[in-house]
């Protein structure tokens, strides 16, 4: 991703600035919470995919930098939740939100984080987006629930393995390559298309993700 990084490094210099901006409250707790959040945040994948797909249609518009935005709260917001659900107390490399200010405050976190996703594309009218981002979310959390389902199972089958990190993984580079696509093209054909690539790269990426786990594990 150096590359991508390089074609859209002002770009993406201008999203970092949007993201630190959108990310504020009136309320301090919650405040001192979105301030740590945006010094751990990670490498910001979905985003960069988002932009790098609505460059492929033209410049850069604000539709564009909304649809970057969305996916990565919604991915931030999930990942808060995520923490709760695995009962996790570190997040790339850090204390996790729940570890830090306890369950309650970390589902209001989360939950805070998606009104505030759905607010902006309310704000801006973008029904399209807004279609793209909601058809992902319903797909990663039966993704989620569908993992609950089968984690206690040592035959998973392949099928299954691959049913589910479709859901979770996938839809968000799926929805974040659609979502940037839909910024800068009108042929709703060529959207579909970024929609596909976006869903085999996030697959490629939960396969190279739970490979490393597995040759890290311990045997």
């Amino acid at each position: 991703m150096q590359l991508a990084k390089k074609v859209i490094s002002s770009e993406l210099a201008y999203f970092d600035e949007y993201f630190t901006g959108y990310l504020t409250s009136e309320v301090p707790l919650l405040n001192d919470i979105f301030n740590y959040i945006i010094k751990h945040k990670g490498k910001q994948i979905r985003p960069m995919l988002a932009l790098l797909c609505a460059r492929m249609g033209g410049s850069l518009n604000e539709r564009s930098y909304c649809a970057a935005l969305l996916v990565e709260i919604l991915h931030t917001a999930s990942l808060v939740h995520d923490d709760i659900v695995d009962e996790s107390m570190e997040r790339r490399g850090a204390f996790s939100i729940n570890a830090l200010w306890n369950n309650k405050i970390s589902v209001l976190v989360g939950d805070n984080l998606s009104f505030k996703a759905l607010l902006l594309v309310l704000s801006n009218k973008d029904h399209k987006i807004l279609e793209i981002y909601t058809s992902a979310i319903q797909q990663i959390i039966e993704g989620e629930i569908l993992q609950l389902q089968k984690s206690r199972k040592l035959n998973l089958g392949e099928d299954i393995y691959f049913e589910i990190i479709g859901a979770k993984t996938a839809a968000f580079f799926a929805s974040a390559c659609a979502a940037g696509a839909s910024s800068t093209f009108n042929d709703d054909s060529q959207v579909q298309k970024f929609h596909q690539f976006g869903k085999n790269a996030g697959i490629a990426f939960q396969l190279k993700d739970d490979l490393f786990d597995y040759s890290n594990a311990d045997v």
